[in-house]
């Protein structure tokens, strides 16, 4: 399914990014996002995060994105998406657990995940190139390349991992959570 060609997918995707782009906003131009940034929020969120990736992919497969995505899944899995704004917590891995936990398959939940990835990595790198603009920072041809390996790789890195969750289950990011945790913990609590 490509998400150009099917008008009802896209729109799912503009409702589904509202509460991350509604309470992203607020939290940047507020300044509050800065607040949240630090390690042992980090330490704790990864921990947290984890054991519920963990539980969701327990969940059964009883949806399919072709049929069963529709408004009130999608107004839910933005919502989630909208924890990915502390830090610690992955977007990807939110949209993902959440998916999970509406009984969508890993394949779909990753889908729905990456297709709602769209509309936040183009509003942070608005906010991103905005600020290099204000700091009068010259964008210069080391910034264009970055901009265009950061895309292929990105790319690529979904392709494979779209590969990877038709066939594995969710446990090694479970267990690189717990074990990242855990050194933060080491680092903060030594």
């Amino acid at each position: 399914m490509n998400i150009f060609h099917n008008k009802d997918l896209a729109y799912l995707i503009f409702i589904g990014s509202i509460p991350l782009i509604t309470f992203g906003y607020f939290l940047y131009f507020t300044g509050l996002i800065n607040h949240l940034r630090n390690i042992e929020i980090i330490a704790w969120t990864t921990l947290i995060f984890s054991f519920l990736l963990y539980y969701s992919d327990k969940f059964k497969v009883e949806k399919k994105i072709e049929k069963d995505l529709k408004i009130k899944n999608i107004i839910i899995i933005g919502l989630f998406q909208v924890l990915a704004l502390v830090p610690g917590v992955s977007r990807s891995g939110i949209t993902i657990t959440s998916g999970r936990f509406l009984n969508f398959s890993r394949f779909d939940s990753s889908k729905i995940s990456f297709y709602l990835s769209i509309p936040a990595l183009a509003g942070a790198s608005c906010l991103g190139l905005k600020d290099i603009w204000n700091e009068g920072i010259e964008l210069n041809n080391l910034i264009l390349f970055s901009i265009f390996f950061s895309f292929i790789f990105s790319y690529f890195t979904i392709k494979f991992f779209l590969l990877y969750v038709k066939n594995f289950s969710l446990n090694y990011f479970v267990y690189y959570r717990i074990f990242l945790a855990l050194i933060l913990f080491t680092i903060i609590y030594s």
